[in-house]
């Protein structure tokens, strides 16, 4: 069911919301969670080193994807709380219309790369061709994820979260059979179970999109919806793509770090691939607030309800940090249970460089959780300049401490790189919110175009 996030209590608004979210992130986790176990416990390390040495490019892929369509749901939502039918169904027509030529744009290059790409990433050559058909096969997957990731977001910007949570449940249940009916009698190895990733994620988006045409009219595109479209074009390329362009600039940070790992041997691939794989349980909690901060903001922007924006960016501070504490206890509880979980025979060295991982990053959850209130709440409110700035920081950081400290403290110097990005990066969106913020307590912050984008 919609919800309309202009009314009622900020902090039960914002966690019925976030809710249905929280839990369909979780089972996208398990699209590569089970991508990931199955493969490690059937065909063996190696073959989980070859899809950890690649996952981080598909993230790269997916980020870019997320952003872009995060960007189209913030028009979207601004245009739902402002009630205005027309500039949402074209803001909807634009969307997919951007969506089908960056699906096309992405596909075809990466795929053709595909040699170049291993290379970059500096993949073992003893597991080169397990990590060739991984890539492969997602890369050439991508409609899917768009598909999925655009009806999703189209549908939390009416206020619907439960249906997607809905559909990806079902989906994942179909992810995890397909993984083993593809591995094990089938015998098609780490490709396998990319194509049931691809598969489970195309049954998602396909039955979204069915539900949503028969529940919301607005998804009933005419003729004159899919013209105005075409002159909304221009709004949603400039935002979504912006946001996509920032979400990828921070994973090429993950790129370099990965490569960084990459050189260190599988040993190290496979105790990084466990332990970034459970750290995902923490991004895809905090990304599901991104996306119900997103949500709450841009409906309430358009609505005019700035004092209430302020109010609810409170409280998604309370429940985001309540929650990075309470995912801090449970990696710390369930860590001598993870590194087997994703490997059958795991080497001493696996379970050294998970332990490092966690003990190096689980401190700084609490950052993490400020950096993704405060640039979703800057983004959400039409500055679009100040969250990339920070993304830049967060990249060169990222980078930057990788290599350096790489070079002079070997993999705790890597790990260290992530923590020391998240700082770079609230050093400039949190001053920035302070700034807009004190301007919504006075009304006039819709009235400044320097930070404020028209709601069509």
């Amino acid at each position: 069911m919609a919800m309309d996030l202009t009314q009622g209590k900020p902090l039960v608004v914002m966690l019925r919301f976030v809710l249905p979210v929280i839990g369909g992130n979780l089972f996208q986790l398990f699209y590569t969670l089970a991508d990931t176990v199955i493969v490690g416990q059937t065909i063996g390390e190696d073959a989980l080193a070859a899809v950890g040495a690649t996952t981080v490019f598909v993230y790269f892929i997916l980020c870019f994807i997320q952003g872009l369509t995060n960007g189209f749901s913030i028009i979207l939502a601004r245009s739902v709380g402002a009630r205005n039918e027309k500039a949402s169904k074209g803001s909807i027509a634009a969307s997919v219309l951007i969506s089908i030529a960056c699906t096309l744009i992405i596909t075809i290059p990466a795929c053709a790369l595909l040699p170049w790409i291993i290379r970059f990433m500096d993949v073992p050559e003893t597991i080169v061709p397990e990590a060739s058909a991984y890539l492969i096969v997602m890369l050439a997957g991508t409609g899917a994820t768009v598909l999925y990731n655009l009806i999703s977001n189209i549908l939390r910007a009416f206020g619907d979260s439960r249906m997607p949570l809905v559909f990806l449940v079902v989906s994942s249940l179909l992810n995890i059979v397909l993984d083993i009916i593809f591995i094990v009698p089938f015998g098609m190895g780490t490709g396998g179970a990319a194509a049931a990733t691809v598969l489970s994620q195309l049954i998602a988006g396909i039955l979204s999109i069915i539900f949503g045409i028969r529940k919301y009219s607005l998804l009933r595109l005419s003729a004159k919806d899919w013209r105005n479209g075409m002159q909304c074009i221009a709004e949603n390329l400039r935002l979504g793509v912006l946001m996509g362009f920032q979400m990828s600039v921070m994973c090429i940070g993950q790129l370099v770090m990965q490569a960084s790992v990459n050189s260190l041997g599988t040993a190290a691939i496979a105790g990084y691939t466990a332990a970034t794989k459970t750290d995902q349980l923490s991004v895809l909690v905090n990304n599901a607030f991104i996306t119900a901060i997103a949500a709450y903001v841009a409906q309430n922007f358009g609505a005019g309800n700035l004092e209430r924006i302020r109010r609810g960016v409170w409280s998604s501070l309370l429940l985001i940090e309540v929650t990075d504490a309470v995912m801090i206890v449970l990696v710390l509880l369930a860590e001598p249970f993870i590194v087997p979980a994703f490997v059958s025979s795991p080497s001493p060295e696996v379970f050294s460089y998970t332990r490092t991982f966690f003990l190096l990053t689980l401190p700084f959850y609490p950052v993490l959780g400020l950096l993704c209130v405060y640039r979703t709440s800057v983004q959400s409110l039409g500055n679009a300049w100040a969250p990339f700035t920070a993304c830049i920081v967060e990249l060169v950081a990222r980078c930057a401490s990788s290599i350096l400290l790489g070079r002079g403290f070997g993999y705790g110097g890597i790990v260290l790189s992530t923590p020391i990005a998240w700082l770079g990066a609230i050093a400039i969106v949190i001053p920035v919110y302070a700034l807009m913020s004190r301007r919504m307590l006075h009304g006039h912050l819709e009235k400044d175009s320097s930070f404020a984008v028209s709601s069509q």
